[in-house]
Order: C-alpha cells, then sequence, then structure tokens
C-alpha cells in the first residue's frame, strides 16, 4: 500500500524559505507588516505555495480566540447593490483567511436580531450595509459591546461604529439634478423611496440644494416603496396630478425609474421625448428598460472591499484612517432629453 505523504508543516516552509518559523507564522497569519520586509514575506508566501502548505486554523484561531468570520448585515437580497458589496467583502475577506457570513435582515433596515445565540461568541466582527447603527444594538448588548462594526453608507454624523464606508451620495443626486437642468426642465418630481434610511435623506436634500438655485423650477415628491409596481403608480399620479405636467421624473432608484417609465408608457407619452427619467444605482436593469436609463453609478465591489479592509485594520488593532466618501458617476443614456417645445 502506498503511504500518504507527509503534510507539510510550518517548519518545512521555514526551511524552503531560509526564514525562522517565527517568521512564517507572521506572514502567514497576516501580522508580518513592520515586522518583516516585502521580500521575505514573498519568499514565505512562495514557500508555501509551493509545499501546498496550509496552516491549521482551527488550531491558531483557538490560540488566538479568533472565530476568522464576520457577518455582513444587508436590508434585502432583492437589490443588486448589496450583491456586490457582498463579493467586494468576500474577495478580500478571502486573501486573509475570513469567512464573510451574508445576513439580510428581517427588518430591512429596522432593528436587526442577532441570529447567533451570541454574535460576539461566534464573531470577528460586523459590517453593515445601508443601515443606522442602532439597528445593530442586538449585536452590540452587554454580551457583544466590544464587538468591532463598520458601517457602509450610513450617516457620517452617527455614533457607533470602529469604521465607516460611504459613496458620495450626494454629490450623485446633484449630477443628475443638474443635468436635467441643464436640458431645460423646469418642472420636476422626485419619486422618493419610501424607505426610512439616511442614504435617501441625502438624495432629497441634493435636490433641494440644487432646485433652490435654478430660478422658475419647482420639484414635487412622490413617494413608494422600492418596487417596480409601486414606482409605476406613484409616477402615474404624479403624472396626472392638477396642474401642468412634470416633465422629468428622478428616481431615487433604477427600479422606481423602470416602474415610471412604465407610467409614461401607459398614459400614452414616450420617454424621454414626453417626459424624461432618471435612476440611481446603475443595475443591470438600468440596462435592460428601454430606453435605457440615466442613471448614476455607485462603486458597490469597492465599498465593500474597504469596509472588508477597515473591519481587518480594527481587528489587527489598528484604527482605520478615515477616508474620503468613493466618487460617483453620472451615466447618461437615452432615458433623458429636453423637454418637450411647448414645455421649453
Amino acid at each position: 500500500m502506498t503511504e500518504r505523504p507527509a503534510r507539510p508543516t510550518s517548519r518545512d516552509v521555514a526551511r524552503t524559505a531560509g526564514v525562522s518559523q517565527a517568521t512564517v507564522s507572521l506572514v502567514l497569519g497576516d501580522k508580518w507588516r513592520g515586522r518583516v520586509s516585502e521580500r521575505t514575506a514573498a519568499l514565505v508566501r512562495d514557500a508555501a505555495r509551493t509545499l501546498g502548505y496550509r496552516p491549521n486554523l482551527a488550531a491558531r484561531n483557538l490560540r488566538l480566540g479568533r472565530t476568522r468570520t464576520v457577518l455582513l448585515v444587508v436590508p434585502a437580497l432583492t437589490n443588486e447593490f448589496f450583491a456586490r458589496v457582498y463579493t467586494g467583502a468576500a474577495g478580500v475577506a478571502a486573501e486573509h483567511g475570513v469567512g464573510v457570513v451574508l445576513y439580510p435582515s428581517p427588518a430591512g433596515t429596522g432593528p436587526a436580531s442577532d441570529p447567533f445565540a451570541s454574535a460576539r461568541h461566534a464573531l470577528d466582527g460586523v459590517i453593515a450595509s445601508s443601515m443606522a447603527a442602532d439597528a445593530l444594538d442586538a449585536f452590540r448588548g452587554a454580551d457583544g459591546a466590544d464587538l468591532p462594526l463598520v458601517m457602509l453608507d450610513s450617516d457620517p454624523a452617527a455614533p457607533g461604529p470602529a469604521a465607516r464606508v460611504n459613496v458620495d451620495i450626494e454629490d450623485g443626486m446633484r449630477q443628475v439634478t443638474r443635468h436635467l437642468l441643464d436640458l431645460g426642465h423646469r418642472r420636476l418630481v422626485h419619486l422618493a423611496s419610501a424607505v426610512p434610511s439616511w442614504t435617501f435623506d441625502v438624495r432629497a436634500r441634493a435636490i433641494a440644494e440644487v432646485v433652490r438655485s435654478a430660478p422658475d423650477t419647482t420639484v414635487t415628491t412622490v413617494s413608494a416603496p422600492l418596487e417596480v409596481e409601486a414606482g409605476r403608480a406613484a409616477a402615474e399620479r404624479a403624472l396626472t396630478g392638477p396642474g401642468p405636467r412634470p416633465t422629468a421624473l428622478i428616481c431615487d432608484g433604477d427600479v422606481l425609474a423602470a416602474g415610471a417609465c412604465k407610467a409614461v408608457r401607459g398614459l400614452g407619452l414616450r420617454v424621454p421625448r414626453d417626459v424624461s427619467v432618471t435612476g440611481f444605482d446603475d443595475l443591470a436593469l438600468a440596462r435592460a428598460v428601454e430606453p435605457e436609463l440615466t442613471t448614476v453609478g455607485l462603486p458597490a465591489e469597492r465599498v465593500g472591499e474597504r469596509g472588508m479592509t477597515a473591519l481587518l485594520t480594527v481587528l489587527d488593532g489598528r484604527i482605520p484612517p478615515p477616508g474620503a466618501p468613493l466618487p460617483v458617476t453620472l451615466v447618461l443614456r437615452a432615458s433623458t432629453a429636453p423637454p418637450p417645445p411647448e414645455d421649453a
């Protein structure tokens, strides 16, 4: 019977790389920065890869009191944005031997319940996207008060998290509104999300700020749940209300914008000849509707990457440097045009 080859050990890696076992432990435990040179770290990683060495994570985690598991809490799984955030976070986590559990909060952006008997004993940290810090109190109560928390897309003035990563939502909505004003639109509707959240409050403030500086411009707000049919119904109400018909609909998300496009067509009108429509998020849906949506692209994967990097920094005993909001991109497509000549 053929004997199975012995599993390589950290001593084998140290011998191959020409370093000490302590150095191997530092490098493979991702604790080498500032202690070991880049060249030595590369030698250790190459030796481990060549030998097929895999550290005994269970033993190391028990020794360090770590689970090597973090939780990503999101309001819903139906929005592509959160899937992309997860992809970015999981990619960084995998590079450091950390697992990511994705948890959609049953209450949406409301208070999230702890899915574990004790989050503090099951997790090393929590990342929460598009939620308020106090919605995570169940994870940070008396039993888990020191569980590190990183917030994504959340109010920068609210206390609580160890670190925060935001995108420049305000600038994105300002760009959309200015784009419509530059085209000549003066009767606007803000099709707003009915979800109570900092990110949607910011969008409303940005629109109001831009409109204040535009003479003879009005904006009416109509709210709806983040669903296509709800967006359709709300847009239809806005377009058939009393007074002159609005010439542009500014939507808080691409899902609402898809519903708005349906409302325009249902009234026998055209996008953008009669009514311009804008979205937000640049989901795949934005390119699936006809005409394709003018919208705002958000760097969702980058948000996840930066959030996970911040959490790993906290777990390493360091304070993540505060970062500027990640920039967004105005994506111009066929759903916007100047208003009809009689409305210009």
